[in-house]
């Protein structure tokens, strides 16, 4: 068998990149330094959209417009408002689908992110479930009106984030949020009392688990 010398090997497909999407500053900034875990030749954007489901939408779809991200693996992450009874800030949701008045979205490999996010961040809870979205912040009884919809949290990118992505052209998609507020312990603020500080913790240590979920995809090389 002939073999080539290595500075005439055929280069190896490069595996599609992942996208990290988030609204806010303080979400970017966790994102960015939890970056440990990732394979070589894993490529891995983070981007801020700003807050609410129209920038998010066209930020989504600015940056899958790039020849680098046009078949870029998703993931919403950031924080979120817990919606069922027990939920404590630092709370972890993997989202099976994701919905807002346009429609739903499946996400790929639930199971996957869970049992990840279980290893990385252990004594921390993992709730799986609906992902709802809302254009404004929700508080009091509009919590009780989506829970009684199905939906375990809310937040108000996450849906619009998917919903373009796939609509962008088919790819994996996929959303995880830290909860920062829920039914027993409402936040003002992020950042101002424990619950804030805990979940942006606890956000900080998600990546590698984004990386395993990527690398565990069977995708396309390019």
């Amino acid at each position: 068998m002939d073999v080539l010398p290595a500075d005439v090997l055929p280069a190896l497909p490069e595996p599609v990149p992942l996208l990290v999407a988030c609204a806010l500053t303080i979400e970017e900034l966790a994102l960015r330094s939890g970056g440990r875990g990732r394979a070589p030749g894993q490529v891995v954007t983070v981007l801020r959209s700003g807050m609410g489901p129209r920038a998010a939408e066209r930020a989504v779809l600015r940056g899958l417009g790039t020849s680098a991200n046009r078949e870029a693996a998703v993931i919403a992450s950031g924080f979120c408002a817990g919606l069922a009874p027990g939920m404590h800030p630092g709370d972890l949701v993997v989202a099976s689908e994701t919905r807002d008045p346009r429609g739903t979205t499946a996400c790929v490999g639930t199971e996957v992110l869970a049992k990840a996010l279980t290893a990385a961040l252990p004594g921390r809870t993992v709730h799986t479930g609906p992902l709802t979205g809302s254009d404004h912040v929700v508080r009091g009884h509009e919590r009780a009106e989506l829970r009684a919809t199905g939906a375990i949290a809310v937040d108000m990118e996450s849906a619009a984030t998917l919903w373009s992505a796939v609509g962008a052209g088919e790819r994996p998609v996929a959303a995880v949020r830290v909860v920062v507020d829920a039914p027993e312990h409402e936040l003002v603020r992020i950042g101002t009392v424990r619950g804030g500080i805990s979940a942006f913790r606890v956000l900080r240590a998600v990546l590698p688990a984004f990386f395993e979920w990527h690398r565990s995809l069977p995708l396309p090389r390019r």
